[in-house]
């Protein structure tokens, strides 16, 4: 009970604060059956969220120990049955009592249950894997030669992919759920020699790992290569447009962008800087990659700004009551979050966290007013409105912005009547530059890799 209780919170919360949620590779997950997930970690506590709401298994979550004391997660740990991991850096932890995490993990396998793990052993904001540690390994083979290597069990990586993890309803987070990791012959092999299988295994999951995520440099690297890829996109429309393939691309592209770098730094550096300026020319005239591709005759631009202008205009209304029941819990979890000063992968979770505690506490205290004031009639509107006000508001303020940026782009292109043509021939330009510099010409067997993926 608990458990479905704690995945359907995830499932309201991640819905509610990224605007896009999805998963990739799902019939990779096995019906039934011992089964590890191993994933990598970028922000605390939404990652566990994400695959507890997403992954169609029960899942035993493994979590660092001093989030068991944890005034607000302790008790939602307790509920989905987390076992705690005791690390040396943690003061008061003793890393001896992990051999009980080890016999936890066994007989959970050994009940054909599932083990949620993040190899990597702490969070970290950046677009890298970290470097994977041992103990998925180790307890999968533990496992196996308790039970004399006739667990089976499977060992699954998920890639989690995020785009601005701690913006509200601007970010998405993505799960690409890959192939199970072989492990029979490390199986074998660690009868033997259990340090090479180890060793073996985790080298294994380690690959694995990366071809289910995009790593680049930084952030900010990992933004010019999204933009470079909506380009390319753009420009070849025939390219699949599902997340898998939209990864491998970016996976590939950014393996050919290093090998230029080190081959000839200085193009590499004029290209990069090349993209920077172009991405920073579309910000500023409020462009996208797909809104540069459209044209705007006119009988079109009419239909769309009487459609949506009638739309905003009488959605106004419900709006602004979604805005005022719901504007001061969302400006106190902002400030509570950029108080706490914490670091960049606990922002998604920071701010999750306190909405759950802020936004309850205030609908109570606007409650509680409105039937003071009002009385039990107002009462009873104020709490059949709450919610569907929210959601209201909120998608107002998402078609509100939508239709922003596209009048912005229009007055641009109605300004200048080139602007469109020359921004179209610089992203031309830029894509046929990508392909010459990282030799993925129509001579070259990269061309048709970069097309199919």
């Amino acid at each position: 009970m608990g458990y479905r209780i704690v995945r359907q919170l995830a499932r309201a919360l991640l819905g509610l604060f990224y605007h896009r949620v999805e998963v990739v590779g799902r019939e990779h997950v096995p019906a039934g059956g011992p089964l590890i997930v191993a994933a990598n970690h970028h922000n605390s506590l939404v990652d566990p969220m994400l695959l507890l709401a997403t992954v169609p298994r029960r899942l035993v979550t493994l979590a660092n120990a001093p989030l068991f004391r944890h005034p607000l997660i302790g008790p939602f740990l307790r509920m989905v049955g987390a076992l705690p991991v005791h690390r040396r850096q943690e003061a008061g932890t003793d890393p001896a009592r992990n051999d009980a995490l080890f016999d936890a993990v066994t007989r959970t396998l050994r009940a054909k249950g599932g083990i949620l793990i993040f190899p990597e052993g702490r969070t970290q904001p950046e677009p890298v894997l970290m470097t994977v540690r041992t103990g998925t390994a180790r307890m999968l083979l533990a496992a196996e030669v308790d039970a004399g290597g006739r667990l089976n069990v499977t060992l699954l990586p998920v890639g989690l992919v995020f785009h601005e993890p701690g913006t509200f309803r601007t970010g998405w987070a993505l799960s690409l759920v890959g192939p199970p990791v072989p492990t029979g012959d490390c199986v074998t092999l660690y009868r033997t020699e259990p340090e090479a299988a180890v060793r073996q295994l985790t080298d294994r999951l380690t690959e694995a790992l990366r071809r289910q995520i995009v790593e680049a440099d930084d952030r900010e690297t990992l933004r010019l290569l999204r933009m470079v890829e909506a380009m390319w996109r753009e420009e070849n429309p025939g390219s699949p447009d599902d997340e898998r393939a939209r990864v491998a691309w970016m996976q590939e592209a950014m393996r050919r962008y290093r090998q230029l770098r080190d081959r000839e730094p200085g193009r590499a550096a004029d290209f990069r800087h090349r993209v920077e300026t172009y991405v920073r020319d579309l910000e500023v005239a409020g462009l996208a990659a797909p809104r540069l591709s459209r044209s705007y005759p006119s009988g079109l631009v009419i239909r769309y700004a009487l459609r949506e202008g009638l739309a905003l205009l009488f959605g106004l209304p419900l709006a602004l009551a979604g805005l005022a029941l719901h504007g001061v819990p969302y400006r106190l979890t902002g400030t509570v979050v950029r108080r706490l000063h914490r670091t960049a992968e606990e922002e998604a979770t920071d701010k999750i966290a306190a909405g759950v505690v802020l936004y309850p506490l205030c609908w109570i205290v606007e409650g509680w007013l409105v039937g003071w004031l009002g009385g039990d009639v107002s009462l009873a509107i104020f709490g059949v409105t709450l919610l569907p006000a929210g959601f209201f508001a909120l998608a107002w303020r998402e078609r509100l912005d939508r239709v922003r940026q596209e009048a912005r782009a229009f007055l641009g292109f109605l300004v200048d009547r080139d602007l469109r043509g020359r921004l179209l021939a610089r992203r031309r330009a830029l894509v046929d530059e990508l392909a010459a510099l990282a030799g993925l010409g129509p001579e070259s067997a990269g061309a048709g890799e970069m097309r199919q993926a």
